[in-house]
């Protein structure tokens, strides 16, 4: 008796034809890796806490008596230079690799016409967004963690390693100091998922990345410009940049973990929304480009 035909397999395929082993995601990320962007935004990342350190060298350095935010303190050690640079990068500078990553992936190969030739090859389409995707989030991570290691790095070498000095006083040891790091990298990317979600809806439904990647910081300004208007009262707690800076709340004496948790509900549930709806779009574009 003849075995049936393997789950993978493709009516009328040719031999060896695996929809999933299509475009492998080592493949994309190379690509990714090398293109000109890629090396800017990295470059950028790497250059700006040497800039940050300059600028303290010229002004003096922020003045540590009576600390009231995490600038303040951010000549006291290399990990109170990291976690600065930080809060200076939160609100905007780290939004835009997420928006170039995820906005760019799509629409710059229809704007380059290839497009159709990745789905001819063939490429199912739905593989082709999950792994473009993917390594767009994956390099959006890259980017976070880049910054506060070059931070931690330029601020070690200027400042000296030692305890991250808290602005409500009292500080933290290296250890636990690097712990709350990490969690602030990981809520920062996770806050920036709507970014992400939005910038690359936009990608699937244009053949110009640079209105995918402007939509999606645009889209994002307006959001900070509305939780700035104090009259929507609770309403504010719906959009997603009233959360953006909750991660300062991991640097107390006592960690509070509420408005972390609140943040990265609302910024997944739209995310995956916007993902949602990027899948849909594509799933019945009629790709010319």
């Amino acid at each position: 008796m003849t075995p049936p035909p393997a789950a993978t397999s493709v009516p009328d395929a040719a031999p060896g034809y695996v929809p999933r082993r299509t475009l492998p995601v080592r493949v994309e990320a190379v690509r990714q890796l090398r293109r000109r962007r890629t090396l800017v935004i990295g470059a950028l990342l790497v250059l700006l806490p040497a800039v940050v350190a300059v600028a303290f060298a010229v002004g003096g350095g922020p003045d540590d008596t009576g600390a009231t935010s995490l600038v303040d303190t951010g000549t006291v050690s290399g990990l109170n230079f990291a976690a600065t640079c930080v809060f200076l990068s939160a609100g905007f500078l780290l939004v835009v690799p997420v928006a170039l990553f995820c906005g760019d992936t799509v629409a710059a190969e229809a704007g380059w016409s290839s497009l159709r030739y990745l789905l001819a090859a063939p490429v199912p389409r739905s593989r082709l967004l999950l792994v473009k995707l993917w390594v767009a989030l994956l390099f959006s991570l890259a980017a976070m963690v880049l910054l506060p290691l070059s931070a931690l790095a330029v601020g070690t070498a200027a400042y000296g390693w030692g305890p991250l000095d808290l602005p409500t006083g009292g500080g933290l040891p290296p250890g636990e100091a690097i712990g709350r790091l990490a969690v602030t990298v990981a809520y920062v990317f996770v806050s920036q998922l709507v970014t992400a979600g939005l910038a690359f809806w936009l990608s699937t439904v244009t053949d110009a990345p640079l209105g995918a990647v402007g939509g999606a910081l645009g889209l994002t300004i307006v959001g900070s410009i509305l939780d700035a208007v104090t009259a929507l009262g609770e309403w504010r707690e719906f959009l997603p940049a009233h959360w953006q800076f909750a991660w300062t709340d991991a640097f107390g004496s006592q960690p509070e973990w509420g408005a972390m948790t609140r943040g990265a509900a609302v910024s997944v549930a739209y995310a995956l929304v916007l993902f949602a709806l990027a899948f849909r779009s594509f799933r019945t574009k009629d790709i010319v480009s």
